[in-house]
């Protein structure tokens, strides 16, 4: 059977194994070439798996070399331009690991590569997919708690991870809250416009930067998006998919990340009650598609044989990147940051 990707791996460390497990399982992909700035990584990762294909410590050779079409960028942050520029260039699409870029000036060129190039970025979101997200979505499109005026979402956990994040500036904010930010956008449909963000580090905390934050968000539907969490919070851990509140004029959707999601909406017929009734509404799950990475590259693969953007195209992510971004600035200045509208960060995408 031809192979209709060819799949050239940029990065072999950990969290490669993900993706090249995901691309091992699909008839019509194949990996071609392993790549990382230390060969014997790329060595080891072909050995682990009995891939027969080259192994490359630059990619622009490897792509060549082994006529790739498609490259997996799982490399760190601050390569993320320059891999997803020479892979777009070679005319290969190019599916990442978040974030999107390592800054907003990257990232709009990133864009513009892509389009003068014809080639998908899109951009790993794993947290999008799983049905009680999907559910919680459904409810709120349908209008079942009216127009959103307000989305909350706690996220307090205490991962000792060791290593470079307890050395990190905003660890929270740089390396998680992404996930969460992206969530907001995806549950309401709505983009930023402004942030507010206080960062710090509560006693005790094993992190050397501030590994807290507490933001707010102005939506642009109206809402407000406030974020409130920790990495070094011990004790009574919310999920890792956060603990959502979203008030609306009719009523309120919970979900603590876990079980499914609902709403208690307002009976009618209560003018002149003190404080209304309510009525239970559940989210059936009825998305079938897979959880986290699988999910997401299964959307990426859709996306490219169905000649559409990706869910996650960097044209769409841009703007949860910038939520974080926009975060990062406002916790150093102390000020409100505008992320939509005549100034922003997002100009000129």
């Amino acid at each position: 059977m031809v192979k209709r990707y060819r799949v050239a791996v940029a990065g072999c460390g950990g969290m490669a194994r993900t993706w090249v497990e995901y691309a091992w399982k699909r008839e019509d992909t194949e990996i071609v070439a392993l790549v990382d700035i230390h060969l014997e990584a790329a060595r080891s990762m072909a050995d682990r798996y009995g891939l027969t294909c080259g192994t490359y410590a630059d990619l622009a050779e490897a792509i060549e070399a082994s006529g790739a079409n498609l490259v997996f960028d799982v490399t760190i942050p601050s390569t993320h331009h320059r891999i997803a520029q020479t892979a777009l260039e070679a005319g290969c699409h190019v599916f990442g690991e978040k974030p999107m870029a390592a800054t907003m000036e990257e990232a709009r060129d990133l864009i513009r590569i892509a389009e003068q190039s014809g080639k998908s970025h899109a951009v790993m979101q794993n947290r999008r997919y799983n049905a009680s997200i999907r559910a919680l979505r459904a409810l709120i499109g349908a209008g079942t708690i009216g127009r959103v005026g307000y989305i909350g979402a706690d996220f307090f956990l205490g991962p000792h991870f060791g290593g470079f994040r307890d050395a990190m500036d905003s660890p929270l904010i740089l390396d998680m809250a992404i996930h969460t930010f992206d969530q907001a956008r995806f549950i309401t449909g709505a983009d930023p416009v402004s942030v507010y963000c206080h960062e710090f580090n509560v006693p005790g905390s094993w992190y050397a930067g501030n590994a807290s934050a507490i933001c707010i968000f102005e939506m642009s539907d109206g809402s407000v998006f406030c974020y409130r969490g920790s990495w070094s919070a011990e004790g009574a851990p919310t999920s890792w998919e956060s603990s959502w509140r979203i008030t609306g004029e009719r009523g309120t959707a919970i979900w603590d990340g876990d079980q499914a999601p609902y709403a208690e909406v307002a009976e009618e017929g209560q003018d002149g009650k003190f404080l209304r009734d309510s009525v239970k509404v559940e989210a059936p799950l009825e998305w079938t598609g897979r959880d986290g990475h699988a999910g997401c590259l299964d959307e990426m693969f859709a996306s490219l044989a169905e000649g559409r953007r990706a869910e996650t195209d960097g044209r769409d992510n841009i703007h949860s990147m910038a939520m974080v971004l926009g975060a990062i600035e406002s916790a150093r200045t102390g000020r409100k940051v505008w992320i939509g509208g005549s100034q922003n960060l997002i100009e000129s995408i």
